[in-house]
């Protein structure tokens, strides 16, 4: 049994979700952030795992010191941020316009900028903690018609890499895991053309669950000698 908080950002749907339930499962203080009310299952799921949220915007800097202040009792050690709150607006480079490309990038990477900042502060003090980020094979090899969104979790791995950097002098680990094509309710409304040609050209021949990342969430949060690393997810489609 694991113990301390951990801080799940846009932790009520697909990945996020997972890596809340497996990490209370796991026996850690799970607290979830929530921008508007979660639907009946998941808030169900929650209660019977003792899963908190706290709603607030990641973008707005202080909501994200509300709710890093809030995901602790007085008596209780944040161990561990994980950075999953992100949104996409795909289009193509040529049509996309500058909101759009702003949007992306202020949920994805200043979002976690704005949890990174107070959570980093809070663990410099304990001189322990590990900060997750939940970037994407996109971040690295880029993607047709996503240019807001490979820009967004590229950012993600820089900043993981000097959060990395900083948080060592005290003990702090940060690292990302970048996942490929993940089984959630933005790829099931995928067609089921597109959805087989995108499986085929995975070596493993199907999309990751979403446990499975969480699977890797777990690990690094509990490994003491991993920092700085990026660990895809992906089925074999990046090698």
């Amino acid at each position: 049994m694991q113990t301390g908080a951990v801080l799940v950002t846009g932790g009520g749907r697909g990945i996020g979700r997972a890596v809340a339930e497996r990490l209370a499962r796991d026996g850690y203080t799970v607290v979830v952030t929530i921008r508007r009310p979660l639907t009946a299952e998941v808030q169900a799921d929650f209660d019977q795992l003792g899963v908190r949220t706290v709603q607030g915007d990641v973008t707005v800097a202080a909501d994200a010191e509300r709710m890093v202040a809030d995901c602790c009792g007085p008596d209780e050690t944040l161990v561990g941020l994980i950075n999953n709150a992100g949104i996409t607006r795909d289009m193509l480079i040529t049509r996309m316009t500058v909101a759009e490309f702003q949007a992306v990038l202020t949920t994805n990477l200043v979002g976690a900028f704005n949890m990174t900042k107070p959570a980093l502060r809070v663990m410099q003090r304990q001189r322990r903690g590990c900060i997750i980020d939940i970037s994407s094979i996109v971040g690295l090899v880029g993607n047709i018609g996503q240019a807001n969104y490979a820009a967004s979790k590229a950012g993600l791995i820089g900043l993981m890499k000097t959060t990395a950097k900083e948080g060592a002098l005290r003990g702090i680990r940060c690292n990302a895991v970048a996942p490929g094509m993940v089984a959630t309710a933005m790829t099931a409304a995928l067609s089921a053309k597109t959805t087989q040609r995108l499986q085929e050209s995975i070596p493993l021949k199907r999309f990751a669950e979403p446990a499975e990342v969480a699977d890797v969430v777990a690990f690094l949060l509990g490994n003491q000698y991993i920092t700085g690393q990026v660990v895809t997810v992906d089925g074999g489609l990046t090698l």
